[in-house]
């Protein structure tokens, strides 16, 4: 598929997602939304971790405004269902890892994008902006729903309705994100947490993720026999056995992914 304006690449095992319009701080348009959600199913059925990131110096900077007509209204509850939530739907249910590598700002449904991965991984010097209030908006994109989970009541609230930079460090303390690096690391940090999922139990990550997401609408019971049934998913997986074997004879796993 041509890209016009994001770029896929697959190295080995590891798929790689840049927005690439770094000219507006990879503003998101139609177009990218589409780009994205069918970057997204390409990676899942041939890479096996995929990693998001921003060409440029900004991660993205959320809705790009000049992408609709100037004279009309914003039909903004259309995107959200039509584009917007199939685009995160996919990127949140996409069974292989995603890691969302943030190397400048992330703003507005910006940040959100990147909460929809599995585990972010951001450069000291980026930082993460609920900007909806900013211009009298809702947070959206998700930020509603994965910010309360993260960081907790009072400070989602303080972000949507302050409107004020998050650093990546502050992400982190606050549980936001996995981790800030320093700039000077961010590249060859991300390429090894990358390589380190692309070369894991992949059957057992995707397992994983669903059984920590269902957690927050289950009781004890419907966790544990979800526990109990991805764990026997897992447990005849040619990974398991493999995993097994290399522990007994003292040797690092060599997984298939399946």
């Amino acid at each position: 598929m041509c890209h016009r304006t994001i770029d896929l690449a697959f190295d080995g095992a590891i798929a790689t997602l840049t927005l690439n319009r770094p000219a507006v701080m990879n503003g998101l348009t139609g177009d990218m939304r589409r780009e994205i959600m069918a970057a997204v199913a390409a990676a899942a059925g041939t890479a096996r971790v995929l990693v998001l990131t921003g060409a440029g110096r900004a991660f993205c900077s959320g809705q790009d405004l000049r992408d609709v007509p100037e004279d009309e209204p914003i039909p903004f509850e259309r995107l959200l269902r039509e584009e917007y939530e199939p685009m995160l739907r996919a990127i949140y249910d996409c069974p292989i890892p995603t890691i969302a590598a943030v190397n400048g700002a992330a703003a507005g449904a910006g940040a959100n994008l990147a909460l929809a991965a599995d585990v972010v991984i951001a450069a000291q010097s980026a930082v993460f902006i609920q900007a909806f209030a900013r211009i009298g908006l809702v947070p959206d994109a998700g930020g509603t729903y994965w910010l309360p989970r993260q960081v907790g009541f009072a400070r989602a609230m303080g972000a949507a309705l302050f409107a004020e930079k998050i650093t990546a460090d502050e992400a982190a303390a606050w549980g936001m994100i996995w981790q800030s690096v320093p700039d000077a690391d961010f590249a060859a940090t991300v390429a090894a947490r990358a390589a380190q999922l692309a070369e894991g139990p992949t059957v057992a990550y995707r397992l994983t993720k669903q059984a920590l997401r269902a957690s927050f609408a289950n009781d004890l019971d419907r966790q544990l026999a979800l526990e109990a049934r991805s764990q026997g998913e897992a447990g005849e997986s040619r990974d398991f056995r493999e995993g097994v074997a290399a522990f007994l004879e003292k040797r690092p796993a060599r997984y298939e992914g399946r």
